[in-house]
């Protein structure tokens, strides 16, 4: 199966911009946008002979194309996003599997943040403070005072924060954010700043843990790229391109098998040529998927080009 290009899904947040310009050319009508959906089940393929097909869709009728030969089930297994807040985000907390399984989900939430753009003063929420109790949490609720027995992190361009599942967070406005998570849009809202939403306290106190690995990731440099996360369900990588790039080096060390891999053009864009398959355009902050079974291109950069590469870790099977 060759790369595809992917239509965003632009979705509607209480807590969103109004205008995306010039990050992407829309304006919102009455609701604002808070997520732009890269990878979700309702995006449609752009390019190539699967034009027009739900990814979800397609993943149900290629998995092993697109996944690799040892894919036992169908389904995409990352949801990948660019968080536009205006306002904060509400305090809420992600089930790991076993939990999210328990309730009928396929899978829980674990996810990462990588800064796009950041002002001065951004900052999220990661954890919770170090002696906090589950009573102390539950009493914040009620209160509205939870926030202050939240972790800050100030954010600045280019930082990595890994937010596994069962940690409290909040995003608040400030930075732009590329999301790369496990595909399940599970939240559990602990607090919304009198939002008037649904909160689910009983789940996000089942679901929290009071410590977990979350928070700011050092990068690590290699010599053919810098490592930004990687975790059990994900990684999350910046490559460079020196005019162009084999997709044959694009493959790390740590990917034991072919899988399912993205390319987003964070900054300026890139081209892919192959014998295999007409020239394909990747845009800036447009987003490419590379499946298992692609065959060999090259990844040329037409200026300017910060190209992220986010690859599937599948463990046990694909659910």
């Amino acid at each position: 199966m060759t790369p595809f290009c992917i239509e965003p899904q632009f979705v509607g947040r209480v807590w969103g911009w109004k205008d995306l310009r010039p990050w992407y050319d829309r304006v919102a009508g009455q609701e604002p946008i808070g997520e732009v959906w890269l990878t979700g089940d309702e995006c449609k393929v752009a390019t190539g002979p699967h034009r027009g097909k739900t990814l979800g869709a397609l993943f149900d009728e290629q998995a092993h194309a697109l996944l690799g030969p040892e894919a036992t089930s169908s389904g995409s297994p990352l949801l990948l996003k660019v968080i536009f807040a205006r306002e904060k985000l509400s305090v809420q907390v992600h089930p790991d599997d076993r939990l999210a399984q328990r309730v009928g989900q396929p899978r829980g939430k674990t996810e990462c943040w990588y800064a796009l753009t950041a002002e001065p003063d951004a900052k999220v929420a990661v954890g919770l403070k170090s002696g906090v109790t589950l009573d102390e949490v539950k009493a914040g609720i009620d209160r509205g005072t939870l926030e202050q027995s939240l972790n800050l992190l100030s954010v600045h361009a280019g930082d990595m924060i890994f937010v596994d599942a069962g940690t409290v967070h909040a995003i608040w406005p400030g930075s732009v954010l590329l999301e790369t998570q496990q595909n399940s849009d599970i939240t559990y809202r602990m607090y919304d700043y009198g939002r008037g939403r649904e909160l689910h306290i009983e789940r996000s106190i089942e679901s929290t843990r009071l410590t977990t690995s979350a928070g700011l990731i050092e990068p690590r440099v290699l010599e053919d790229r810098t490592v930004l996360v990687d975790s059990t369900y994900f990684c999350v990588e910046k490559i460079p391109v020196d005019v162009s790039r084999s997709s044959t080096t694009l493959v790390g060390k740590a990917d034991a098998a072919p899988s399912l891999s993205y390319l987003f053009a964070a900054s300026g864009s890139a081209r892919l040529t192959s014998p295999s398959f007409e020239p394909l355009e990747l845009p800036q902050r447009g987003i490419v998927a590379i499946p298992a079974s692609s065959p060999v291109f090259a990844v040329q950069d037409l200026g300017g080009l910060d190209l992220i590469r986010i690859s599937a870790r599948i463990p046990g099977n694909v659910r």
